[in-house]
């Protein structure tokens, strides 16, 4: 969750959901696996979720640990998440479509462009996701590694809302 620790509102986030199933007409009884923002910060997540809107976002990738002090379990191929903004408002329903568990600096020239951050490259992939790493992972008491286990995750956008 985003520095401070405040969570989404629950009113908020079932309205949305149920805007997203009648705009798509999908099943009501289908469960969404989680609702959250990417990044540490409102800033970042704010960024984030720009380039999930605009269509250039389309893979995240996670400290496999975070799952684990979370317990949550890891991602799989189906899920269905609600993405929020910096304000921890609903803005995206997304699906996984490829999920693989393996070192951060197994990360490949095509999971980097998928991520849309910057120029797309594998390289600013890994400046920017070490320097996020270093700094996110002694948060949660873990220590980061250059092979520390990654949630490698490619998604599909289901529905968007736009501010």
């Amino acid at each position: 969750m985003l520095d401070g620790g405040a969570e989404p509102e629950a009113d908020e986030v079932a309205a949305f959901w149920t805007r997203f199933l009648a705009a798509t007409g999908r099943n009501p009884d289908e469960p969404v696996s989680d609702a959250w923002p990417f990044g540490d910060t409102a800033e970042l997540a704010e960024e984030l979720i720009g380039l999930v809107l605009e269509g250039r976002k389309r893979a995240t990738a996670g400290a496999a640990i975070e799952y684990e002090r979370e317990g949550s379990p890891l991602p799989q191929v189906g899920d269905i998440e609600i993405l929020l903004d910096g304000s921890l408002r609903p803005r995206a329903v997304i699906r996984a479509t490829d999920v693989r568990v393996g070192p951060l600096s197994s990360v490949d020239d095509q999971f980097a462009w998928d991520e849309g951050e910057g120029d797309r490259t594998r390289s600013f992939w890994l400046d920017a996701h070490t320097t996020f790493f270093q700094r996110y992972l002694p948060q949660i008491g873990a220590e980061f590694t250059e092979d520390m286990e990654t949630v490698f995750q490619r998604f599909e956008v289901l529905y968007s809302e736009a501010d």
